[in-house]
């Protein structure tokens, strides 16, 4: 049984999701020093391009090659812009199941790619991976990354109280943390029944390949 995940490019119409390269230390750093991201996520503040090459170099091909997940690039078709990252975690290779989570550079919010990630992502998985579930999950308050979950098919299926760190500027500009909760979103293949004729209806790819 194949226990991790192969060096795999996912194109859509509009996007590419690869493996991360050196080059992109500095489009990375700036992302994850990014309000937002430091708001939602467990990325350290600031992020330093030390951390990026560590990222790169170290963390994301010792978790593939673990079995543990895999971390794409997500980048623009045209330009080859990073635009942000797809993580898969906490993979469960007996059950097929894994966790997801998306990070969006600020410049490309609102566009949609986000959910075009996370839905070629799902296919993928689904289709090539033979995977049974994925799940996400979304702070109380990060209505973004929630419309993201319903957009591409997620089901909530309830609620971990307590469980999510996020955080918040202080008065001296310093990070203070805030607990709050996670919902829970779990995404099936027969979930995704209609989601991408959905999404191209509204003017999103629905186009999904990789290689």
């Amino acid at each position: 049984m194949t226990t991790t995940f192969p060096d795999i490019s996912i194109n859509t119409d509009r996007l590419v999701l690869r493996a991360f390269e050196e080059a992109d230390v500095p489009a990375l750093t700036e992302m994850m020093n990014d309000e937002l991201v430091g708001a939602w996520t467990a990325v350290p503040q600031p992020f330093t391009e030390a951390a990026a090459r560590a990222w790169i170099t170290e963390y994301a091909p010792a978790e593939r090659a673990a079995g543990r997940g895999i971390d794409l690039a997500v980048t623009e078709f045209l330009t080859q812009r990073l635009v942000g990252v797809i993580q898969l975690t906490k993979t469960n290779w007996q059950v097929r199941s894994a966790e997801l989570s998306y990070i969006i550079a600020p410049w490309a919010r609102g566009e949609g790619y986000a959910s075009e990630a996370a839905l070629a992502t799902a296919q993928w998985l689904f289709g090539d991976q033979a995977f049974e579930r994925v799940e996400l999950r979304t702070a109380a308050d990060n209505t973004a990354s929630q419309q993201v979950a319903q957009k591409i098919g997620c089901i909530s299926e309830g609620v971990l109280r307590n469980a999510c760190i996020a955080r918040a500027r202080a008065e001296d500009g310093s990070w203070t943390e805030l607990r709050t909760d996670f919902i829970v979103w779990g995404l099936l293949p027969e979930d995704l029944d209609g989601v991408a004729d959905q999404m191209a209806e509204a003017g999103y790819s629905s186009y999904t390949d990789w290689s």
